[in-house]
């Protein structure tokens, strides 16, 4: 209680001798009888009340900031919300243009951004604008600076920090990429495709070439079998000849073809034709195929 009627005393006894203090990043302005007199520091200062000297008001010299929202629209017709924000401080050396040319500084700080953007925002398409967002915020700031400069206020930064379109057009253009980015899914996807039954159709030929190969190798190494067994049965046996002999081998080869598909437990029933005049044809179909190999060999 007493700390608080001494503080009392001391500013009743400042006011009285026409002392007043101004606090850090603050400037006041002082006037005699109404009319503007001086700008006053930081720091203590005597004020003569009683010969007409009195603050008008404080000016506060640290930076402030303003968020500007600003609809407009996009040259394509979107509807947009430009959010800015604007950094600005009185100058101390300018300070009394400051306190009396303007009544409202945030208002007319506003008024030159919402001028700006919608001059500026109308001539882009939406993806421009977003591309754009630092020639706007430039173009903001050259204005404010070239109009504020006149009214003692400096303008330290401009951000144009939000784009907002309408919420109905943030869907179409997340179904426009959602759409574009399936699309090439898809082509990739069926790119992978097209190889996948390339390599398959080239692994199939290859196949069928390399078992084109054993087949015709089998052949050949059962006529070179068929022939060297016919030429040392006519040297050892005399008096045969080798359609004799063919025909031997043929019928032994038949009869152990017939043993092997009785034999087998997992064959199912075959129809053959059976008897002398079934094992001479066959003998002469592989004679034939024999004489032919043989006729194609030599060619």
């Amino acid at each position: 209680m007493m700390l608080l009627l001494c503080c009392l005393q001391n500013l009743t006894m400042g006011q009285a001798l026409g002392c007043v203090q101004v606090g850090q990043s603050t400037v006041a302005i002082r006037e005699t009888f109404g009319k503007f007199d001086d700008v006053l520091e930081p720091g203590c200062h005597c004020l003569p009340w009683c010969l007409g000297s009195q603050i008008a008001g404080h000016l506060s010299l640290r930076v402030q900031q303003l968020d500007v929202r600003c609809e407009t629209k996009t040259k394509d017709n979107v509807f947009v919300t430009v959010v800015a924000s604007v950094q600005y401080r009185a100058l101390a050396e300018k300070a009394a243009d400051a306190f009396y040319k303007l009544s409202n500084t945030r208002e007319q700080i506003q008024a030159y951004v919402f001028d700006v953007i919608r001059a500026s925002v109308p001539k882009l398409h939406l993806d421009s604008a977003f591309e754009q967002k630092n020639d706007i915020a430039k173009a903001v700031e050259d204005e404010l600076e070239k109009a504020m400069s006149a009214y003692g206020y400096e303008i330290v930064q401009t951000l144009i920090v939000d784009i907002e379109p309408d919420v109905n057009v943030k869907r179409a253009m997340n179904e426009i990429n959602a759409a574009a980015r399936l699309r090439v899914a898809a082509n990739e996807k069926a790119e992978a495709e097209k190889i996948l039954q390339i390599k398959r159709a080239e692994g199939e030929a290859e196949s069928k070439y390399l078992a084109g190969l054993g087949i015709a190798r089998q052949r050949q190494a059962i006529v070179d079998g068929l022939r060297d067994s016919v030429l040392n049965f006519s040297e050892n046996v005399p008096g045969t000849t080798a359609k004799d002999v063919m025909d031997m081998v043929l019928v032994t080869q038949y009869f152990d073809t017939m043993r092997e598909i009785g034999a087998s437990s997992k064959s199912s029933s075959v129809f053959i034709p059976h008897g002398p005049g079934a094992v001479k044809d066959i003998a002469s179909q592989i004679r034939d195929g024999l004489l032919q190999g043989n006729t194609m060999q030599r060619d």
